[in-house]
């Protein structure tokens, strides 16, 4: 219920075990009892086999295990820290120090360990925080039973499914808009981008608010506001209430996808978190995609464009009612919430003083904008794994939407397609990003076995062999478009299987590496997530923009060739940090790095030799 320490006033000022409570109980009994008093006090304690007194200086086995009691326990409270804050921590990461060239534990003077961590909960807990008790704790979402978080994760990615349908089915409608409002073709390509340009602005008020409030609150009200806007769109009598409109649904819609990852991490652990995220993506992408094939049916129907915003009004309806079986999986919400309950519940002083860490963070403007705005680009600034990793993703992101207004210049004007059959071809694109994410699955097959060698951490580098895979293929489908698709006495069939490639490739390189910024940063994920997000949605708001005109301009052949460079540019990426992306995380003031820490400890491990037991014959 909260947390009791026996050992809280039992510290050593000074010494670089002080939160160390077995630590704490030698040094007294070296200091104020007598040697041999020592010995038997402590000769049944398992964690120390060779005898220890003043008169006999520590053995190099026992200072290794000091070491490794230290790493231990700082791994131990960094991965609370996770599991609390998930991606969202509130503390900044503190500077390196430095002993004899080794970087050292925040927080643990002294200690030799390979890399420094950011702060991580007080030395000695503070018995009067409320906290989760246990593995049987029934609150905890980490502990509901697996079909209850498997059908969670369905509402979640159901709505995020939702949202992203929203963002591309208007497409088809812009010939429609350019005779209705007698507007150009850029103006009416407006009614994608200005959806997309919301999720640019979204995240920087949804993040915030689901640490402040809680994720439920934040996806009911986001995902009721975001419905309700389109009748500003259904009803719109002039382009620039559609755009307006338009632009605030994204703001709102944006929440779900915003919240995905912190709330997949609320209730899954390391090894359930690869699977929840593969599916996630994977229908991610499925929204965009299938967008269109709808609009475009419902266009080339008697019934008229407005209704492709009726259909979506009624899509997101239901999605909305959806969200309210969400209940809440915020941990330190959860927590404050026990606190209250807590203190309301008894009447003593005592329990008056129970509170939860969540209670005392700094909730002032100046707080929150320094976690929401100034961090996000703090570690774009200074974090070469994600600024790669965000320009890889916002060219992937990118060439989604570009591809909505380059196949009706391959299919429709070259080949002649309707406008319905040419969303039929995006059929070839959920293909290949169902594909990709069965790739991604397969390849975390066994990740749970890496978890359990890893002690929960595996190097995050393990996330990126499903991209070493699919990037070079995603080169390979987008020559195939250009140079298939620019010629129309080559059959439709050929550019369409083109599309299942650049679907695949996309898919895999983009689970891969989300998942990979996941597993870098752990408690700093969500401010990676939110500077990524930022810029790959500004790129993919832009691309529309500008991608009708660069076809006809260049050719199919050529403008595909461009991006295909682009791609071609990056593609060795996943390889590069699959190699070196250690030393890199090495340097990183926000990743962690606690896989190095462990792959000492297995090293030592396995070096070093068998000690014997106190009292063992010699």
């Amino acid at each position: 219920m909260f947390r009791t320490d026996h050992h809280h006033s039992r510290t050593i000022p000074g010494s670089p075990l002080k939160s160390h409570p077995l630590a704490s109980s030698r040094a007294q009994c070296t200091t104020h009892i007598h040697p041999c008093q020592c010995q038997q006090q402590h000769a049944q304690e398992p964690d120390f086999h060779v005898p220890f007194s003043p008169f006999h200086p520590p053995t190099d086995t026992f200072s290794r295990r000091l070491d490794d009691l230290v790493e231990d326990d700082a791994l131990s409270r960094v991965e609370s820290r996770i599991q609390m804050y998930s991606g969202d921590d509130i503390r900044d990461p503190q500077p390196r120090h430095s002993i004899d060239g080794t970087s050292t534990f925040e927080g643990e003077e002294g200690s030799t360990s390979s890399h420094s961590y950011p702060p991580p909960t007080p030395s000695s807990p503070d018995p009067l925080m409320v906290t989760w008790d246990g593995a049987r704790d029934g609150d905890n979402p980490q502990n509901w039973s697996k079909p209850y978080k498997r059908f969670l994760t369905f509402l979640l990615t159901f709505s995020a499914f939702n949202v992203t349908f929203a963002s591309s089915a208007p497409a088809p409608t812009v010939p429609n808009l350019m005779q209705e409002f007698n507007v150009s073709q850029e103006v009416a390509t407006l009614v994608v981008s200005a959806f997309l340009l919301g999720y640019v602005f979204g995240p920087f008020v949804w993040g915030p608010g689901s640490e402040l409030i809680g994720r439920r609150p934040v996806l009911i009200f986001s995902l009721s506001c975001y419905t309700v806007f389109f009748f500003g769109q259904a009803l719109a009598t002039n382009i620039a209430t559609l755009l307006v409109t338009r632009f605030l649904s994204g703001f709102f819609a944006v929440a779900p996808l915003t919240n995905a990852g912190g709330v997949i991490a609320d209730l899954w652990d390391a090894e359930g978190r690869g699977f929840a995220m593969s599916i996630f993506s994977a229908v991610l992408f499925l929204g965009p995609v299938l967008g269109p094939i709808v609009g475009g049916f419902i266009v080339q129907s008697d019934l008229s464009w407005r209704w492709v915003f009726w259909v979506i009004m009624a899509f997101a309806g239901i999605c909305t009612t959806l969200i309210f079986a969400l209940p809440e999986t915020y941990a330190p919400v959860l927590l404050a919430k026990r606190a209250k309950r807590l203190r309301r519940r008894y009447n003593d002083p005592r329990s008056q003083l129970l509170y939860a860490e969540h209670e005392h963070q700094d909730w002032s403007f100046r707080g929150v904008l320094h976690r929401t705005l100034y961090r996000p680009f703090q570690m774009l600034a200074l974090e070469p794994i994600l600024v790669l990793v965000t320009i890889y993703l916002s060219l992937v992101y990118g060439l989604i939407y570009a591809l909505f207004e380059a196949f009706p210049i391959v299919f429709g004007q070259r080949r002649g397609f309707t406008i319905s059959q040419v969303g039929l071809t995006y059929i070839a694109v959920g293909i290949g990003t169902s594909l990709g994410a069965v790739v991604n699955i397969w390849f975390m097959r066994d990740y749970h076995n890496l978890v359990k060698t890893w002690k929960g951490f595996p190097p995050p580098e393990n996330r990126l062999p499903p991209a070493m895979v699919c990037a070079p293929v995603l080169v390979i489908g987008i020559f195939w478009l250009g140079w298939t698709g620019e010629y129309s006495s080559i059959p439709w069939i050929v550019p369409v299987l083109s599309a299942v490639l650049i679907g695949f490739g996309v898919s895999g390189v983009f689970m891969a590496f989300l998942s990979y910024l996941v597993d870098t940063y752990l408690m700093y994920s969500a401010s990676a997530f939110a500077a990524n997000t930022f810029i790959r949605s500004a790129v993919a708001a832009a691309f529309p923009l500008f991608t009708t005109q660069m076809f006809r301009n260049l050719g199919i052949n050529w403008a595909c060739t461009l991006i295909g460079f682009l791609t071609l540019i990056l593609a060795p990426s996943p390889f590069l940090f699959y190699k070196y992306g250690a030393r890199i995380r090495k340097h990183s003031r926000f990743a962690p790095c606690l896989d190095l820490v462990i792959a000492k400890q297995l090293e030592a491990e396995k070096q070093a030799p068998k000690s014997p037991r106190f009292g063992d014959k010699v």
